[in-house]
């Protein structure tokens, strides 16, 4: 019984992982380009009391006899799928339709990636986060500019006093990952490459790299079904009540052997 009683608490300290988690997703449902994340599971080891196959008198065991010891969580699987897109009025929100990342130079000089487009202009008309990181490549907008286009293949154009064409200002770049699933989570819609995603890879949207192309006037929204995350709530609720019997049940049992030794 001293295993059902850890095995249980195993499952609670799973499940409570994974309420946080939601609980993450759904304070994030209006949080622009955030990604929905998803709590793995693993079984723990397993006490082999007769092991599969062993020898047994003159037969084989065919099926052996095994007592798991429980589930952990094993890791946090970041679901890729692409947000809706929310038009606005502002022509410095852009969108990605595809894989890629935006580029952003942090104060202390490295980059981080983010899907969050809500671009603003700082005191050198750089194009830059809410945050003041700006844009790599760096794209500045003159203070005299009358329009701002940002194509769907990332070119920044605007249109300046006394000339008839728009002045081409930038290319903005995007980056995409081997696996964007290893990217760490920095806060701030920022995320960083690690180990596990590899390095970034470049490129132009609407090229043959696959970063996807851009929306002006465009944000993307969170991918978050807020509707799945209250169902997977309940679930976690549910499997959280189930495992707290357990301890309840081996408690009660313990309590009979007690009161047989009286």
């Amino acid at each position: 019984m001293i295993r059902a009683l850890y095995t249980a608490a195993s499952g609670m300290s799973a499940q409570q992982l994974n309420l946080d988690t939601i609980a993450n997703n759904l304070a994030n449902s209006g949080t622009t380009g955030f990604r929905q994340l998803r709590l793995q599971f693993q079984d723990m080891v397993y006490q082999n009391l007769v092991t599969p196959g062993a020898a047994e008198s003159q037969s084989t065991v065919s099926a052996g006899l095994q007592i798991g010891l429980g589930t952990k969580s094993a890791a946090t699987e970041v679901i890729n799928t692409q947000g809706p897109l929310n038009e606005t009025d502002n022509p410095l929100d852009v969108a990605i339709e595809g894989q890629g990342f935006f580029q952003i130079q942090r104060p202390d000089g490295t980059i981080a990636y983010t899907r969050a487009g809500q671009f603003q202009l700082n005191g050198q008309g750089m194009m830059t986060t809410a945050d003041g990181d700006p844009l790599v490549p760096q794209i500045t907008i003159p203070p005299n500019a009358t329009a701002i286009t940002i194509t769907k293949y990332g070119v920044v154009n605007a249109t300046l006093p006394g000339q008839q064409n728009p002045a081409q200002l930038g290319q903005i770049q995007l980056a995409t990952f081997p696996n964007p699933g290893g990217l760490e989570n920095m806060g701030g819609n920022y995320l960083t490459a690690t180990y596990s995603s590899g390095d970034p890879l470049l490129g132009n949207p609407g090229g043959q790299e696959g970063v996807g192309t851009l929306e002006q006037n465009y944000l993307e929204n969170s991918n978050v079904d807020v509707v799945t995350e209250f169902v997977q709530m309940v679930m976690a609720q549910r499997a959280y009540e189930s495992n707290s019997k357990v301890i309840s049940a081996a408690n009660d049992m313990y309590s009979e052997v007690n009161k047989m030794a009286q």
